[in-house]
């Protein structure tokens, strides 16, 4: 029994450890990207919780940046791909080109993308083709790549953070269901308020650029997402979750509400996807256990992408977000 309870502690330690080096990391990052704090809290839930974020905003709202300064705070390698219409499957994952060898033979060499890193930054997303977009489905999914019949493993951690433009919709594919289920969560970027944004032209025009600390090393930070996974959650909180994804489907059981203004809804993704949202927000708020307002926190951001309104819905003025207001009600009280 004994040895149980000092196993325990030692876990207790260490969650109360990383949680305090995650407020760290989170002032870091705070201290350059101004008035985006639910932002920066629900990118590093994502991460946490192993998996990766659309983020929804106009241009200009430090998207790109707050990609670049999570890889510097969570040690990890970060690149960017800007996508565009002419942008191909193998300038993602990469090719194969031929090679001269001794003796005049030829062979093939694999030469890697730029998804083979730990933090991909895909910047507008929606440019890209369905075709295009679709290379980057097993990467997010399986965490390897196929080229010519050959796997290759990616880099671990890995996580990708796509950027969508909501306001220039002109020239854009919009993304397959399929692909948006392997977002954890979308997050909204909103603009600034008047202060953060008062802060931001000074810090940014000046000749002083701040400059972030490196807060986790990737084992530190693989090691915390392990522990994420350790935080209990409770029954209440399952069910709470549970009867939220569920109350989203339509269908023959469903309520008169989810009939008349869902026309899809979420799969068994969403539910695990609250799963680990809940711990991961739990930990990063310094609590050893989820509570319900984690649930109706992550509602938005785990449930927005995966479902869609009917037309008659959309023709009345409702919204996706109106939507899910209505569903968590019950939870919220």
């Amino acid at each position: 029994m004994s040895n149980v309870t000092n196993a325990d502690a030692k876990i207790l330690d260490e969650l109360e450890a990383t949680a305090a080096r995650l407020v760290k990391a989170r002032e870091a990052v705070r201290s350059v990207i101004f008035g985006q704090d639910n932002v920066i809290d629900l990118a590093l839930t994502a991460i946490l919780g192993g998996g990766h974020a659309l983020l929804v905003g106009a241009p200009g709202l430090a998207k790109t940046k707050l990609a670049i300064t999570l890889g510097t705070v969570l040690g990890l390698e970060e690149k960017r791909i800007q996508f565009t219409p002419d942008l191909m499957p193998a300038d993602i994952v990469g090719s194969e080109v031929l090679d001269e060898a001794e003796a005049g033979r030829h062979r093939f060499r694999f030469v890697k993308g730029p998804v083979f890193c730990q933090l991909l930054m895909a910047d507008e997303i929606n440019r890209a083709s369905p075709r295009t977009q679709s290379a980057l489905l097993q990467a997010m999914q399986e965490h390897h790549v196929t080229v010519g019949g050959v796997s290759y493993d990616l880099p671990s951690p890995f996580h990708v953070l796509a950027t969508q433009n909501p306001v220039e919709q002109e020239g854009t594919y919009p993304l397959p269901e399929a692909q948006l289920d392997r977002f954890l969560l979308e997050i909204d970027v909103p603009y600034p308020d008047l202060e953060s944004e008062r802060r931001m032209i000074f810090a940014t025009t000046g000749t002083d650029e701040e400059k972030v600390p490196n807060v986790f090393a990737r084992d530190e930070l693989m090691r915390a997402q392990r522990l994420t996974r350790t935080i209990p959650v409770g029954e209440k909180i399952a069910d709470a979750i549970l009867q939220l994804v569920r109350s989203a489907r339509p269908g023959p059981d469903a309520s008169e509400f989810a009939n008349e203004h869902i026309s899809w809804g979420p799969g068994p993704r969403a539910s695990q996807s609250f799963m680990l949202g809940v711990r991961a927000r739990a930990l990063l708020d310094g609590r050893l256990s989820p509570s319900l307002d984690d649930v109706v926190a992550l509602a938005h951001p785990v449930l927005r992408h995966r479902m869609a309104i009917t037309f008659s819905a959309r023709a009345d003025g409702a919204t996706i977000d109106d939507v899910i207001a209505r569903l968590v009600e019950p939870i919220a009280g």
